[in-house]
């Protein structure tokens, strides 16, 4: 009898100081502003090849590594009615609060993504990517969630982003001709080999910051090396389109979203109906890379649609604007052709054309190497909301012509100060029968929405003179004979 007595008290007083001690823990929170939580990773990734409607489940912990207990004030999943739903240590729901964790203890967080990879691209983009947000006091932390949404073609593979990657074909050709859209990862380089292209065919490109042993750098870039050639086949029906992989239409207009396309010494890009947009850059074209476009557009950059140094390109019936920088920056030489071009450069503090013959050897410019321009430009307009909208470059100060031999013809031109007497005041012996137009001038259907085709007052219109071989416009309408317009645009009478 007095064992069991013994026994209940010895039992009362262990359930009397776990309780104790229990009560006391409870008391201990942290109630420093900063709380330092840590986490078993900072992206949750659903890698799983969706082929049909489907679910995924990942999980990741967040660690309390203080002798007091914590209270994360709360988890909110942002956005999370389309994809994602969480599960914050056993409570379900899109905002959870007052998490406690335990001294030197741990939570798991389960978040599910599903999927239908059938989706419209605008209802389920190729990346779909949300967070969780944490704030715990003044701490605030985020776990970004990333799931791909779509079938689509990823190159070189999901798993490329920043990373540096090579597509050789052993001087053969790829045709990138499969229904399903492109989706290109990290940098990607071609080498011997002829990229194609054909109508309707879609490219994304996934851009962001890259951090790597490389250093740190913008993500998203197409380059061609020297026996490298992309080839671009669209039609007026079916025009090619690459642009940023963020399809939500809030990001449509969004400059610099990826890096763009380099054009290294050597290689060749011929594109047809083609429109590039959201990159830092549109094209790059190194030295002697040859570039052809015919009836393209490259808008939405945060640098140049074109930046050149001795560059071979040809242009006919495109169309450059809301670049962050110049429309065309040629630079160090090289020969150019733009043909019924349309440069809209507003919105910026560079003109629409800039034009010089060298490039600097060192960075004060103290050390210049010279190199010949042969520049033309017929039936363009080359516009902005600047008072010059063309910058002239000559190390030669004109004593070389040969060496800056620019020649424009029948075009649309905005220049001031330009023509200053220590300037360019000899401009329009280059320009013929083009015209310098006014603040009031008519030109453009509809600036604010970026609709560059012609007013039914523009002056562009029956201003042009014909260009053997160019005989449509950039959607395909025929050009009037004798009488053309000037631009990319042919007005419909």
């Amino acid at each position: 009898m007095i064992s069991k007595i013994l026994k209940c008290i010895a039992y009362t007083v262990i359930t009397i100081t776990f309780i104790a001690l229990h009560s006391c823990q409870d008391d201990s929170i942290s109630t420093d502003p900063d709380i330092p939580l840590r986490f078993s990773l900072d992206t949750l990734t659903f890698d799983t090849v969706f082929t049909q409607i489907g679910s995924a489940t990942r999980s990741f912990k967040v660690y309390n590594d203080l002798d007091q207990a914590v209270i994360i004030n709360n988890v909110q999943l942002d956005d999370a009615s389309d994809f994602f739903r969480m599960n914050v240590d056993g409570t379900s729901g899109d905002l959870i609060e007052d998490v406690r964790i335990e001294p030197n203890d741990s939570i798991y967080i389960f978040t599910e993504v599903t999927i239908d990879p059938d989706m419209d691209i605008s209802v389920s983009p190729f990346v779909i990517e949300r967070s969780i947000n944490f704030t715990a006091n003044d701490s605030d932390y985020s776990i970004l969630l990333q799931a791909w949404g779509q079938n689509a073609n990823y190159v070189p593979s999901k798993d490329s982003k920043s990373t540096v990657n090579l597509l050789s074909c052993n001087l053969g050709q790829i045709s990138w001709d499969d229904p399903k859209p492109y989706v290109i990862y990290g940098a990607l380089i071609i080498d011997s080999c002829e990229v194609i292209i054909p109508e309707g065919q879609k490219v994304y490109v996934h851009g962001g910051i890259a951090i790597t042993d490389l250093g740190t750098y913008n993500d998203g870039l197409l380059v061609l090396l020297q026996n490298g050639k992309l080839t671009i086949n669209g039609t007026a029906e079916n025009p090619v389109t690459i642009k940023t992989d963020r399809l939500e239409p809030e990001f449509d207009e969004v400059q610099g979203q990826w890096s763009g396309i380099l054009c290294t010494p050597g290689s060749e890009v011929n594109m047809s109906h083609t429109t590039i947009e959201n990159s830092i850059v549109g094209l790059s074209v190194d030295s002697t890379a040859r570039v052809t476009l015919q009836s393209c557009q490259i808008a939405h950059t945060s640098g140049s649609a074109i930046s050149a140094s001795n560059g071979l390109i040809t242009a006919n019936n495109s169309l450059f604007y809301d670049n962050g920088s110049y429309g065309l920056s040629l630079n160090f030489g090289g020969v150019y052709n733009f043909n019924y071009c349309t440069v809209a450069n507003y919105n910026n503090q560079d003109q629409a054309v800039f034009l010089n013959n060298f490039k600097c050897i060192v960075a004060d410019c103290s050390e210049i190497l010279p190199n010949p321009l042969q520049a033309t430009f017929r039936n363009c307009i080359l516009v902005g909301n600047d008072e010059d909208e063309i910058a002239l470059a000559d190390i030669t100060d004109g004593t070389e012509p040969s060496f800056f031999d620019y020649n424009l013809n029948n075009c649309i031109v905005l220049v001031d100060e330009l023509l200053d007497a220590d300037a360019h005041p000899n401009f329009f012996n280059n320009c013929i029968d083009c015209k310098n137009i006014n603040r009031t001038d008519s030109i453009f259907l509809d600036l604010d929405n970026f609709d560059f085709s012609l007013d039914t007052t523009s002056v562009a219109i029956d201003m042009a003179k014909d260009i053997s071989g160019i005989t449509t416009d950039i959607l395909g309408n025929s050009r009037e004979q004798n009488t053309p317009d000037i631009g990319c645009y042919e007005f419909q009478k």
